[in-house]
């Protein structure tokens, strides 16, 4: 973990580095980017983690070698979920942002010696504007840099084969996209699912659209089906480049929970149980007059909404306020499974780790895992209501590392959260035929130039974190315990 002096980025694009270091031939003549102090850290990351220690320091160095091979197709996943915030126009602690990608290409780049692909790709939410998303990353002048300078493309995938129009939050119009460019490729994880402990139960689960007996096809009865994007499963190398967010489904959304973005169709995607516990569902925390009543009106509308009836699109636009003020606002209530007791998106996440670390995009499953990296953006990070109604939090953080789960666990402990609260964190080390992680999480090895985060995962105290607050779905549920080592608390 590399904590820079400020918590700030440069907003040049096609964020040059501040000086022309020696191993960076291929960018002299250009104009240095002296605001540029994220890549500075990226590189000083890279350098804090031994990466061809035995170069370092001169033109030889290429602290990705180890990773990346000449001739690889190397895809770099963001964080874009959308180009706004729900409330607002800001974004830098919504998105990736472009200065961290843009360090991280130039040393995949030298790492590639020239020959290979780099595919800069993610699926955003449904209705997010791709174009503006492109012109806030900068990639579009990333991808002129590299194009005039050294005669190489940088591809840009926008893997979505939907663009939703969307007013008042309700869907009025569908766009076919091109998507992933080698097309999808279901799979049925089967046993292997994370679902597969609880098929007893019988639940029937809400995906990412109004039609539900869509995404009960393919869950239940020992099938649990999803449709993944090609291109990142036919990678040679896959590195992960989420934001620091907190989120109201899973606690956290880093690396584990950003897989997301992969999936070829997010409707395959459970996101909760229908029901409260009292009803064998975790979309609402309590069985209440208010939640039957809201199931069966709001139910009723999503069932006509599916099929695409305009009179309901229209009425639903219409009557949505209304219900929030009968119902209360989705920053006052607590539903959807936005809560701590959401048993369902954790288990949708992991299985998508299993696919993108063991699935080969002709159908097939490789005995060993995918070659992976991550670094994280806490530069800006989000508090609160996230992953798109939070508030900015100024943190100045790099976290890298070889694996989601040691990487997800260093950095949700850093904010301030016991990973052991977490389903998503802690039983991604489980063991099985897609073991995502390996051995005790607490074992996890933290190396920074932040004198309190040098050593054990589990010797950081809670009053050395950031302290982040969660969702208020999550409030008093997830947090480090103050009074305790996090060695100590039970999960």
């Amino acid at each position: 973990m590399w904590r820079q002096a400020t918590g700030s980025y440069s907003s040049v694009p096609p964020y040059h580095p501040p000086a022309l270091y020696p191993e960076l031939a291929f960018c002299e003549g250009v104009t240095l980017d002296l605001s540029n102090e994220v890549y500075a850290s990226v590189r000083s990351l890279f350098s804090l983690l031994d990466y061809d220690s035995v170069h370092r320091g001169s033109a030889k160095w290429n602290p990705l070698a180890w990773l990346i091979k000449p001739g690889d197709t190397v895809f770099v996943k963001p964080n874009l979920i959308a180009e706004r915030h729900v409330n607002s126009d800001e974004w830098v602690d919504l998105i990736t942002h472009g200065a961290v990608m843009r360090a991280l290409i130039d040393y995949v780049f030298l790492a590639l010696q020239g020959k290979g692909r780099i595919q800069v790709a993610d699926a955003p939410q449904t209705d997010s504007n791709i174009t503006v998303l492109r012109k806030k990353i900068g990639i579009d002048a990333i991808q002129g840099f590299y194009r005039q300078k050294v005669g190489f493309e940088i591809e840009f995938l926008d893997l979505r084969e939907e663009y939703w129009e969307s007013k008042d939050g309700i869907v009025t119009k569908k766009h076919k996209l091109d998507g992933d460019p080698l097309g999808t490729m279901r799979f049925d994880l089967g046993a292997a699912s994370y679902f597969a402990e609880i098929d007893q139960l019988r639940r029937r689960y809400y995906g990412a659209f109004y039609d539900v007996d869509e995404t009960n096809r393919h869950h239940g009865n020992g099938v649990h089906e999803y449709l993944m994007a090609r291109s990142p499963l036919a990678a040679d190398v896959f590195i992960s480049v989420p934001k620091m967010k907190t989120h109201k489904k899973v606690g956290v959304t880093l690396n584990l929970k950003g897989l997301v973005g992969i999936a070829g169709d997010k409707n395959y995607l459970p996101h909760y149980a229908l029901g409260s516990p009292d009803e064998n569902g975790d979309q609402f925390p309590a069985r209440k007059a208010a939640t039957v009543l809201e199931n069966a009106v709001v139910g009723k509308a999503k069932r006509f909404l599916a099929r695409g009836i305009p009179l309901a699109v229209y009425v639903s636009r219409k009557t949505k306020p209304l219900l929030y003020r009968v119902f209360g606002g989705p920053d006052e209530v607590v539903r959807a499974g936005n809560w701590w007791g959401n048993d369902t998106c954790w288990r949708m996440a992991l299985d998508l780790n299993q696919l993108l670390l063991y699935a080969n995009p002709d159908g097939t499953f490789r005995p060993v895992p995918k070659r992976y990296f991550s670094v994280v953006d806490g530069i800006i990070g989000m508090e609160g209501n996230g992953p798109v109604a939070g508030t900015p939090r100024p943190a100045g953080l790099l976290l890298g590392g070889e694996n989601p789960s040691a990487v997800d666990v260093v950095t949700a402990t850093i904010m301030g959260f016991d990973y052991r609260k977490l389903p998503l964190l802690h039983r991604s080390f489980d063991t099985g035929r897609f073991a995502i992680a390996q051995g005790d999480p607490a074992d996890t090895q933290v190396l920074s130039n932040w004198a309190p985060f040098n050593g054990r995962v589990d010797q950081i105290g809670f009053e050395d974190t950031l302290a982040f607050k969660p969702h208020f779905g999550w409030t008093g549920r997830v947090e480090l315990d103050p009074k305790m080592q996090p060695a100590l608390v039970s999960s």
